[in-house]
């Protein structure tokens, strides 16, 4: 494992799966949120993201957390792993709600900076309905641009914990 995308629905635990995992592997890791967002919350336009994205996939080894469905055709063929949080949405509202309230006016590592954590509806309504809006885009980008990949699935915190606990650390392994 030398490019390994990490994908699903927001607040199953990503990040924090992902720095388990880089932690473990010693692969650099870019979080999508932290390169995404300008300070205040704004967004980056798409001519500057998508050249931005193309860039960090094609460095040779990275762990990428995060979904951005447009430019999964930019990080599928370059991903040599998958790894798809696929958590109940009521699990992950929970935890984002949670998050939103215990770190609440503070930017999280895996933020840009001068994006400090808020409560936003929006955000909710998005977790909410992400299995039924964006599971078919992620599978139709699979077909399209990862067909070399076979998508590990992670369905709940146990399965998560499993699969860090099954990856060799760096120094025990020449290759990944």
């Amino acid at each position: 494992m030398q490019r390994v995308l990490i994908i699903g629905i927001s607040g199953a635990g990503k990040s924090t799966f992902a720095r388990g995992f880089a932690a473990r592997t010693r692969l650099p890791l870019v979080h999508l949120d932290r390169e995404f967002w300008q300070p205040g919350w704004v967004l980056t336009k798409r001519d500057i993201w998508r050249p931005r994205v193309a860039a960090l996939a094609a460095a040779d080894r990275w762990i990428m957390d995060g979904n951005y469905g447009a430019s999964l055709d930019l990080r599928l063929p370059r991903a040599d792993t998958v790894i798809w949080f696929d958590y109940p949405r009521i699990k992950c509202l929970r935890r984002a709600f949670w998050r939103s309230w215990s770190t609440y006016g503070r930017v999280r590592d895996d933020m840009a900076p001068g994006c400090p954590e808020q409560f936003d509806p929006g955000f909710a309504r998005y977790i909410w309905r992400f299995n039924d809006l964006e599971r078919h885009g992620i599978l139709r980008a699979l077909r399209e641009h990862g067909s070399h990949l076979r998508p590990v699935i992670i369905r709940n915190d146990r399965g998560a914990a499993a699969f860090l606990a099954s990856l060799p650390h760096e120094s025990e392994s020449v290759n990944y």
